[in-house]
């Protein structure tokens, strides 16, 4: 049902670093700078294929080394499956039980994992990518169909680009079908997950935040148009631009607090709340048939957050199901009670605590 044990190697500051993972609650203390993050980066890669704090995959190589290894074990239901992401130069490769992953989303169908972290505000104060990937892993999590239709999408997006880029008028409204067919099923499934999602994300952030939100999802074209009409329309702009305007790839989720736009009107401490009380809305309506539940990383939850602040976050987490892995600069934290491990970290490696 979770992420028993992991092993990593040369990944970020960690030489090296092997640890079993207590399937409600570890704790991991450990100094500034001793490699805390660097664990549950390592623990989200093993389960996204990517880090929740850079894009650059060189970034998570140990200095003077040419790839990392991460490794794992997941129990789901009675058997134990194995796991593991490899980094280098070539780029990230993914395999289940010993077997080479056609996609990385495998993987996360295995070890669902979300993260709050001090940087969690970006979700709500960058731009729409971001919360297109919020968006589209809760998706990917209670629709079946959508990866595939995603990445029909993706894939069909890239050849039309490529036609405008090139210049050849014929060859970018061949693509025009399949880009409609598959960008408005993808646009129709998250639109049914904003609608499922309102209702769990409107209580949790009126108990943190003490403020009525509101969520709509933009469809990345204009509303009283079709995606076809909507294309037709901006083929010159495509042509002029190289690059095609409208569609899912431009949705974003539009997000308000007492009616107003959330991005410069709250505090950081208030986009931390938000941001959380966005994920743990998803994680309720995480399927409760699937033989896995997900893994919530929290990185040094108490940053940025008086006292009050922090104890409704800690009471909104404790009712989660999930398995709960924290990091601390204190190896005493009983707020989530009794932890079932304990590890302290120092100067990258890892101890029993």
């Amino acid at each position: 049902m979770s992420l028993r044990r992991m092993q990593v190697t040369d990944f970020r500051c960690l030489p090296s670093a092997s640890l079993d993972f207590d399937p409600k609650f570890t704790l991991i203390s450990g100094a500034n700078a001793s490699g805390k993050t660097s664990l549950l980066e390592a623990v989200h890669t093993l389960g996204r294929g990517r880090s929740f704090r850079t894009r650059r995959l060189e970034h998570l190589i140990r200095r003077g080394r040419d790839r990392f290894v991460v490794f794992g074990e997941v129990d789901c239901f009675e058997r134990r499956v194995s796991m593991g992401v490899e980094g280098s130069a070539q780029g990230i490769r993914g395999q289940l039980s010993g077997t080479k992953v056609q996609s990385l989303a495998e993987l996360a169908q295995l070890l669902p994992v979300q993260v709050i972290d001090p940087e969690i505000h970006h979700l709500i104060d960058e731009g729409p990518s971001r919360r297109r990937r919020f968006l589209d892993w809760g998706v990917f999590h209670v629709e079946p169909n959508f990866v595939d239709d995603w990445q029909r999408f993706q894939r069909t997006l890239k050849q039309r680009n490529a036609a405008l880029k090139s210049n050849q008028p014929s060859a970018v409204t061949a693509w025009d079908g399949e880009l409609v067919r598959y960008g408005e099923s993808v646009s129709r499934a998250r639109a049914r997950y904003v609608d499922a999602l309102i209702p769990h994300a409107h209580t949790t952030a009126h108990r943190l935040l003490g403020m009525d939100l509101s969520l709509a999802y933009r469809a990345g074209w204009p509303r009283e148009l079709s995606l076809s009409e909507a294309l037709d329309r901006s083929l010159a702009q495509d042509q002029d631009g190289g690059v095609t305007h409208v569609g899912p790839h431009r949705a974003d989720l539009s997000v308000r607090l007492n009616g107003h736009p959330v991005r410069d009107w709250i505090s950081r401490g208030q986009q931390k709340l938000l941001a959380a009380a966005l994920l743990m809305a998803q994680i309720k309506l995480f399927p409760a048939h699937l033989p896995v539940k997900p893994s919530l990383l929290l990185d040094d939850p108490a940053a940025e957050l008086d006292s009050d602040r922090l104890t409704g976050l800690i009471a909104e987490v404790s009712a989660q199901s999930v398995q709960l892995i924290v990091t601390t600069l204190h190896s005493e934290f009983s707020d989530f009670g009794t932890p079932g491990a304990k590890y302290r970290l120092e100067d990258g490696d890892v101890h029993l605590a």
